[in-house]
């Protein structure tokens, strides 16, 4: 998940950016949404609902202890292999599937229009993909709707580390109900849930009747290129579920996101004549102040769901480079930028502002501005409240929870928009309560991923339909497409 800092506590969905809470309420959201209504969906027939949550509940210690081993994987970008092992060795060793590498291509992805642009090697990424169906040759059970069940292993840097005084960021550690850790919350917690419900499901020899694909990709932090990898190379569903954290809460609209870089060119001279040299650093402060009139234009007038934001579309300022000699004018200065922009809204719409600008603040330059692009290039994504796939798990959502939750929209961006926007697979978000993504002291409630293994259990029961499988049933189908 890229959830945008600037936005209020738990402004940009379920999870929080404070971490102030000991005990959230797993029943009642309390982000910026409307409660799902009409929630029966459909009843998937076959095991008793209680069966499934306790036999799930009690894969609870393990779920605290998948997500641990994952978190001491220090998955950030170039280096995500190490939490890949670990899903391949559960995915083998626990779940007795069959796992896939789908290897990232770099020369597919550049020619896809829908791929973000990227200038590092992704030789050796791969994502990790395993199927999960009911091997029934008699045809004796009725086969249900195909479902992916996504999440990313990749996480953002932990820096400054200096920062964090409690808990190391690659520690894992638990404390009482809380586990802590860079990828806690984002989302190594949404792949623990999902394997949870897998595993507590395959307990009571139960498998699903429509396909299950597992999903663990990479590059969901600054691309989406590992989820529309797995599409190119032929994985599909009728529906998508990612377990990004947004506690009791189901993500039906996101913004799109744009990541850009401004490289203005001046004239560099010493210190002490500066006032025949042009200040490349002091001109990227005019730069960044045209851009915040874009956002605030961008801000004057929200569309639906996005109205109910104070601040919807960010405007972040996240990289800078610039100078290499306090007496010596700096010439060049790199900053790195992204922006959201609301659903329907176009990436050249959103350029020819971001360029416009760009020009206007330094046409007294001498020297030179331009405007590249790298990262992520998304557009916002949104689903109906009424369509199938958000009624049938908010129906699976009440069943657990005795309420119905909330539906929300993020002002930040995950791979829901590369699923529904670039494969046509109605998508949603839905996860376990955290705090302090991408921050410092980033924890997840265990109760609440143990709660969104339960609902993705009714879930699949739901979707998918489950029936009981002998032992050598219900292996993976891994080179299913």
């Amino acid at each position: 998940m890229e959830p945008d800092a600037a936005a209020p506590p738990a402004g940009y969905g379920g999870s929080r950016l404070s971490t102030d809470l000991e005990a959230p309420d797993l029943t009642a959201h309390d982000g910026i949404g409307v409660a799902a209504a009409d929630v029966a969906g459909d009843v998937g027939r076959g095991p008793d609902d209680g069966q499934i949550l306790d036999a799930i509940a009690t894969q609870a210690d393990w779920m605290a202890e998948l997500i641990a081993r994952l978190i001491r994987a220090p998955t950030v970008l170039g280096d995500e292999e190490s939490g890949q092992r670990v899903i391949r060795e559960v995915l083998r060793d626990e779940l007795g599937l069959e796992p896939v590498d789908v290897a990232m291509d770099a020369h597919a992805l550049r020619e896809h229009p829908a791929a973000a642009p990227f200038d590092w090697s992704v030789d050796g990424k791969v994502n990790v993909v395993a199927g999960w169906q009911r091997d029934d040759a008699s045809g004796s059970a009725e086969p249900g709707r195909s479902l992916i069940l996504n999440g990313h292993i990749d996480v953002v840097s932990p820096e400054p580390v200096s920062q964090w005084r409690e808990h190391e960021p690659f520690g894992g550690d638990r404390d009482g109900d809380w586990i802590h850790g860079r990828g806690a919350a984002d989302m190594k917690c949404g792949l623990a849930a999902i394997l949870g419900a897998m595993r507590g499901l395959s307990s009571l020899g139960l498998t699903p009747t429509g396909r299950v694909t597992f999903e663990s990709v990479v590059e969901e932090e600054c691309t989406g290129n590992g989820t529309l990898q797995t599409l190119l190379a032929g994985y599909t569903a009728d529906a998508a579920l990612i377990a990004e954290p947004f506690g009791a809460a189901i993500t039906t609209s996101q913004v799109g996101v744009l990541w850009f870089e401004v490289r203005i060119i001046g004239v560099p001279g010493h210190a002490a004549e500066g006032q025949h040299a042009t200040n490349a650093i002091e001109k990227s402060l005019a730069v960044i102040g045209a851009l915040r009139e874009v956002e605030s234009e961008l801000n004057a007038a929200p569309p639906a769901p996005f109205d109910r934001f104070e601040h919807p579309i960010n405007l972040n300022v996240g990289t800078i480079r610039g100078g290499d000699w306090p007496s010596t004018v700096p010439g060049e200065c790199v900053t790195g930028f992204r922006i959201a922009m609301y659903p329907g809204t176009t990436i050249e719409e959103i350029k020819q502002r971001i360029e416009s600008a760009v020009t206007a603040a330094t046409a007294d330059v001498p020297g030179s501005a331009d405007v590249s692009y790298r990262g992520f290039s998304s557009r916002g994504y949104e689903i109906v409240s009424d369509h199938e796939l958000v009624r049938t798990l908010a129906g699976a959502f009440t069943r657990q929870a005795g309420e119905p939750p909330a539906l929300v929209a993020t002002t930040g961006t995950t791979d829901a928009a590369v699923f529904g926007n670039v494969g046509g697979i109605p998508a949603v978000c839905f996860g376990p309560f955290a705090e302090a993504a991408h921050a410092v002291g980033e924890r997840v409630y265990l109760p609440s991923v143990v709660q969104t293994a339960q609902v993705i259990g009714l879930f699949i029961k739901d979707w998918c339909g489950l029936s009981e499988s002998s032992p050598d049933e219900g292996r993976a189908q891994a080179a299913e497409r």
